[in-house]
């Protein structure tokens, strides 16, 4: 849908600092050997395998100039009072701070909403469409807006810049925990007395934000305020970050874009995994969404059920989003088609409500095949979808109303597109890059935290298939020490040794970072807490803790449960089988 905005630049910004806005190619790309190609869609005419689609003059966007430096020189810019860059304030952003404050780092968080909350703050308003062709991962979700424009619009206008400028999070009116709240706690602070094991997301974000206020979080974090770029000054000693931030005037539907340069010793990443959509590339989806926008969502748009009130409804994915979009329809949709790949993380069938049913993956979409040249069909609220969805095993599927794409999420910096490649795919990353054109891992992290060429840049909430949490949790505190100078990072050749046999016992790709294998989880946080206690004596502080055994009696509840739900996790003492 095209908005009509009227933009413009504030007098305070002078004519040069507008062509400035205009061609933002040349800042942009700052230390590049190559050209970069900021934020451009990528046209897909030709096969849908994702390989062919990536265009072939796109460049390796890697800054080769990067000088990395040995651990020893990264390490001499630990230590307290050292200024800390924290992005996101999610559950991991909070904790990151939190404890970088309480070892007497100098904090800035940068969130670019409104509030604290992450994945747990709701919002009636749906994320914008993303584009139903492939787009590459240093794109982001991110709608670009020049620095120093100023907005004037009507107030249902100014509420769609907003959604441009911070897209919200794909939290949906009926979201819960699946993770028991036992399991969820932090050290920075337990969930109120009498909490049930599942809450709801009002609740989880009441806590995420308690703990952030009893931190002292609120007076360190800029909010509106989006991280538009990273990236290592010319002599190699601090983060340039560029940021953006939306500035309001109360009670009036306008506001202005203010650009901010400033430099940081080290930098946390705590910006989430639910952030860029993954559509995928089938046949004829884009023409049905071209030509229905409204009966084909990504599940990042889902918000309540009530739309699909006695229609049928192909939800595509079997995860935990896309089971709970179809238990959620189990009161409301005439029928519920559930398409899945068979993947490996993939629910049982038997989780499903009566009115759902379990398909094979979609091989293409029909379109409509009698179509006046020049018109787009319209249809009424209860008419299905003029056209059939043919399954790769060979069934077809008509009178769809509705379609919801539960297909997950690309991973996404786009911040840091020195450490993006749009042309390299994920089984072949070299030692610099952080994420590839497949979007599917973050590449050569120690310890799925830091950045092994330049430690300085570090993440926080990688892992997949935890207890996020009370995981992202116990990596604030091992991070938090490093950055104090409290523990001592391992070599840079023995991180790189250390990595480098990860990826060949796990292979590359999602499962590299989950920790869904029972005691994996257990033996992650164990390893860290070993590691960073070693320098107790030395450097002082108190010891990092483990799990509690309330933690562990739960953890084994919930692992058992989980083996009933993945079957392969229980073959093999555990291991979770290809």
């Amino acid at each position: 849908m095209k908005q009509s905005t009227t933009w413009r630049h504030s007098p305070c910004w002078p004519s040069h600092r507008l062509a400035f806005n205009i061609n933002i190619m040349s800042a942009a790309t700052a230390g590049f050997p190559h050209a970069f190609v900021p934020h451009l869609p990528l046209k897909t005419d030709g096969p849908t395998h994702l390989e062919s689609q990536i265009p072939q003059a796109m460049p390796l966007i890697v800054d080769t100039d990067f000088q990395s430096g040995s651990t020893s020189n990264a390490e001499s810019r630990f230590g307290e009072h050292q200024s800390v860059a924290v992005i996101g304030s999610g559950i991991s952003g909070v904790c990151a701070a939190a404890h970088l404050l309480k070892y007497g780092l100098s904090v800035t968080v940068f969130e670019r909403s409104n509030g604290a909350g992450g994945v747990w703050k709701f919002d009636e308003r749906p994320p914008e469409d993303p584009p139903y062709i492939y787009r590459p991962p240093s794109i982001g979700d991110q709608q670009h807006i020049p620095p120093g424009a100023v907005f004037d619009g009507g107030d249902a206008k100014f509420l769609n810049l907003e959604v441009r400028f911070a897209p919200p999070s794909p939290c949906y009116v009926g979201l819960k925990t699946n993770v028991p709240t036992p399991l969820m706690g932090t050290t920075l602070g337990n969930w109120p007395e009498g909490s049930p094991a599942s809450v709801s997301h009002s609740a989880a974000l009441q806590y995420i934000r308690s703990l952030a206020k009893r931190s002292g979080l609120d007076a360190v974090t800029e909010f509106n305020t989006r991280v538009e770029d990273v990236r290592k000054t010319s002599d190699g000693s601090k983060w340039r970050i560029t940021t953006l931030a939306l500035e309001i005037e109360d009670g009036i539907p306008s506001a202005q874009f203010t650009e901010k340069v400033r430099d940081f010793d080290l930098v946390v990443v705590a910006s989430g995994h639910y952030n860029m959509p993954r559509i995928p590339q089938i046949e004829g989806l884009k023409g049905w969404k071209d030509s229905f926008p409204d009966r084909v969502i990504h599940s990042k748009r889902y918000r309540n059920p009530e739309k699909y009130r006695n229609q049928n409804v192909l939800v595509i994915g079997a995860g935990v989003s896309a089971t709970d979009v179809c238990k959620e329809l189990g009161e409301v949709s005439h029928k519920t088609y559930q398409s899945t790949r068979n993947g490996r993380f993939d629910l049982p069938a038997s989780v499903l409500p009566p009115n759902a049913v379990r398909v094979a993956s979609v091989e293409k979409f029909v379109p409509l095949e009698a179509k006046i040249e020049g018109e787009e069909p319209t249809l009424g609220n209860n008419q299905p979808i003029p056209g059939s969805v043919v399954l790769t095993d060979g069934t077809i599927l008509q009178d769809i109303h509705q379609v919801v794409l539960a297909t997950g999420y690309i991973v996404s910096y786009p911040f840091l597109p020195q450490l993006h490649s749009d042309t390299a795919v994920d089984a072949d990353p070299d030692d610099e890059l952080v994420v590839t054109s497949d979007g599917i891992m973050t590449h050569n992290l120690h310890k799925d935290i830091f950045y092994i060429n330049d430690p300085t840049l570090a993440f926080i909430g990688v892992p997949y298939h935890v207890a996020t949490f009370s995981l992202f949790d116990f990596q604030a505190q091992a991070l938090a020490r490093v950055f104090a100078g409290r523990a001592k990072l391992p070599t840079q050749e023995d991180m790189r040794r250390e990595y480098e046999k990860r990826v060949e016992e796990k292979g590359r790709g999602r499962f590299f970072h989950s920790l869904v294998t029972p005691g994996h989880e257990i033996a992650y946080v164990r390893d860290l807490a070993e590691w960073v206690n070693g320098y107790v004596k030395e450097t002082g502080g108190e010891p990092m803790p483990v799990h509690s055994e309330e933690f562990l009696k739960e953890y084994n509840v919930l692992k058992s449960r989980l083996r009933g739900l993945y079957p392969e996790i229980a073959k093999n003492d555990g291991e979770l089988q290809e």
